[in-house]
């Protein structure tokens, strides 16, 4: 076999044009160093960057298949090599143009793109030894692509074509030692060039990523940092014109980017309260002044009676906390949230701990409460049988591991169930809709085990009592009121300046009220007045501002009397409280709300549906709560409490759990009544 070198230009090229791209990021770090220290005191509010540059780095993960055996006219291995797998580098320069009131946008990089990979080791008979085969193939690679943000987020996807010209094409052929034969000698590695290399590829790849602000907001110059993973198929990924050799690839990194943004005048037409000129969208802040960081809450929290199965299993999903025999006598569901993180805000795993031991807490009440019965209905979209099975894989955990006697709980199986989120004449979202309806019901006719004054099938079972801090409490949310921009703006923002002159800039809406944290404007201080430009873009073309302003105070943790947190759950697409929640709020939550409190409502959806719709929803929900406690403290004839009440929606910001599973989108279904004692 003949030994060959690769071509030494191209390894020159490609260390020259690496050392130029990374001499040209560093520049670009340094500028932006430069530039950001001199905003420190500019009081100048700019518009978010329309262009972008920058440099991105990343992990090609190559993946080869089929067939590869004649490496060239000098070189063909005595058996094929079939796969492969290998790690190689991607460095390029970018360029992105995405409007900030635009959901698309376009991104193009050109730059040094690695798929050098080693195929696995073969076995040749011939020689009775191993041999191995590696490659480092490289390509400038040019790569447009058309950039979407599906939600108001900074998650982005894109997809696009990569043309990339091929620049290295060398492998290296490693012939082993017959170990039948000592004294053999060790034959020379082969390094030469593939041929029949295909110049230049086309293929595609789809990705996504996520932007993460490194500025702050309303600078003249912004940097963002850009983690991002995408997928290179097979389609075009074809390095020779001869024999069948493919590769797939999976890239991982990061990019930073660069941009800067126009001034924005700040007008000042009105003062507050507004006075209506050329817009009828009326502004004001309703804000809370003292903002507590954090507040001592104690929830009552409701166990869901539905177990959800996996699709085509009739198992108990691993994602359920399951006891073995030897942990059931220290279970103690009071102890529940010391396993789970304090943290009340957000999506809280600490309830969905208290979910997925829904079943443990099912059991350790039955073996305490011996005359209790119960029924599982299975429902599942394969038949009757199957939602029997998924039944019956309930009632074994209880049998087997709580010791509960058989004849206290039945069993049946049903297709739907008999409270189904699939209803007739449904086309969106129907795998979304069918995950849900394969679940186990729990009924029981048993009322120690049911929430109080509930009973029949959709009847959630008694709930949890948990003890915790609750951080960023509605009550310290500063909330805008910008009444009629829904109808008149195409969007709107608003732009917050403190009274040392730092601007923050939220944005942009849509709808005509949204809510802040006061912690998240505070940041760090104690204590500040703020100015607030609204700025609405009508829908004619014009801009309309309106002024005022509000202050802000921070409270810090409260020694006084706790909050209180209550649940109601509702089934898909419901609005009105069902009937019987009725006696629940009535004689169980309303006599524990103090003199001269402050009751805040707040409604939630899953993600199935539409945006709008569910916002509508979503308040519709809080207000039938409202409306049920209201009347009730009105008959004791009281005209003490203050009531707050919020649509939220699906909101993914505000929403209390995720929504990759069916339990989570079942309790994003619900209406929280927050109880805040007078201080």
């Amino acid at each position: 076999m003949k030994k060959h070198t690769t071509t030494s230009w191209k390894g020159l090229w490609i260390k020259t044009y690496s050392g130029a791209l990374i001499k040209s990021v560093l520049l670009c770090i340094v500028l932006w160093v430069l530039d950001h220290d001199g905003l420190h005191a500019q009081t100048t509010q700019y518009t978010r960057p329309t262009v972008w540059y920058g440099a991105a780095v990343a992990a090609n993960t190559n993946f080869y298949g089929e067939t590869t055996q004649r490496l060239n006219n000098n070189v063909t291995t005595p058996v094929p090599f079939h796969a492969g797998q290998g790690t190689g580098l991607y460095l390029a320069p970018l360029v992105e143009f995405h409007q900030s009131d635009s959901r698309f946008g376009i991104m193009l990089q050109a730059g040094y793109d690695n798929r050098r990979s080693s195929f696995y080791d073969q076995y040749d008979p011939l020689c009775n030894c191993t041999t191995g085969l590696s490659t480092n193939l490289s390509y400038i690679s040019l790569e447009p692509n058309l950039r979407f943000s599906p939600l108001e987020s900074s998650l982005y996807l894109f997809a696009g074509p990569r043309l990339g010209f091929n620049v290295a094409k060398s492998f290296t052929y490693k012939e082993g030692l017959n170990p039948d034969l000592p004294g053999q000698l060790i034959r020379p590695d082969v390094k030469e060039d593939w041929s029949n290399i295909k110049s230049t590829i086309f293929s595609v790849q789809v990705g996504a990523g996520f932007d993460i602000p490194l500025s702050t907001p309303g600078t003249r110059t912004q940097t963002i940092l850009s983690p991002f993973v995408s997928f290179h198929p097979i389609l075009g990924q074809q390095p020779r014109t001869n024999q069948s050799w493919t590769v797939n690839t999976v890239r991982a990194g990061a990019a930073i980017k660069f941009g800067t943004g126009v001034a924005i005048p700040v007008q000042t037409t009105q003062t507050y309260p507004p006075e209506v000129m050329q817009s009828n969208v009326l502004f004001s802040v309703t804000e809370h002044r003292n903002v507590p960081a954090e507040r001592n809450v104690r929830e009552f929290f409701p166990v869901s009676n539905y177990v959800f199965f996996d699709q085509g299993s009739t198992e108990i999903p691993d994602r359920y906390d399951l006891l073995n025999k030897g942990q059931v006598a220290a279970f103690k569901e009071d102890q529940l949230s010391v396993r789970v993180p304090k943290n009340l805000s957000g999506r809280s795993d600490r309830q969905m701990t208290v979910y997925y031991n829904g079943l443990n807490i099912l059991g350790d009440r039955m073996v305490k409460l011996p005359a209790s019965t119960i029924t599982l209905v299975g429902s599942s979209e394969l038949g009757v049988e199957d939602g029997r099975t998924m039944a019956e894989s309930v009632k074994r955990y209880l049998v087997d591991i709580f010791g509960v006697g058989e004849a206290r709980i039945s069993t049946e199986g049903r297709i739907k169930p008999k409270l189904p989120s699939e209803r007739p004449g449904a086309t969106k979202d129907l795998d979304l809709l069918r995950q849900g309806d394969r679940r186990v019901s729990i009924e029981s006719t048993s009322p120690a085990l049911l929430m109080e004054f509930l009973s029949g099938p959709g009847a959630p079972l008694k709930p949890v009592e948990i003890q915790a801090k609750q951080e960023n409490p509605l009550d310290g949310f500063v909330t805008f009121n910008a009444n009629g921009a829904s109808k008149e703006f195409t969007s709107w923002s608003l732009a917050i300046t403190d009274e040392k002159g730092v601007v923050q800039n939220f944005g942009p809406y849509t709808q005509d009220k949204i809510s802040l944290p006061g912690t998240t404007i505070l940041g760090n201080r104690s204590e500040g007045q703020y100015k607030v430009v609204m700025t609405g873009k009508a829908k004619g073309g014009n801009t309309v501002t309106r002024n005022s302003s509000f202050h802000l105070v921070r409270s810090e943790a409260l020694d006084g009397p706790e909050s209180m947190r209550y649940s109601v759950l509702f089934e898909f697409d419901e609005s009105q409280t069902i009937a019987m929640y009725d006696k629940y709020l009535t004689e169980v939550v309303t006599p524990r709300i103090p003199t001269n409190a402050t009751v805040i409502i707040h409604g939630h959806t899953d993600i199935i549906g539409e945006t709008e719709y569910n916002e509508t929803l979503s308040l519709a929900r809080a207000n039938s709560v409202k409306t049920t406690i209201e009347s009730a403290l009105q008959r004791a004839g009281r005209k003490d409490v203050k009531f707050e009440v919020y649509g939220f929606g699906e909101d993914e910001n505000r929403a209390l759990f995720n929504n990759k599973f069916p339990e989570e989108r079942f309790y994003n279904r619900t209406v929280i009544i927050d109880i805040i004692p007078r201080t």
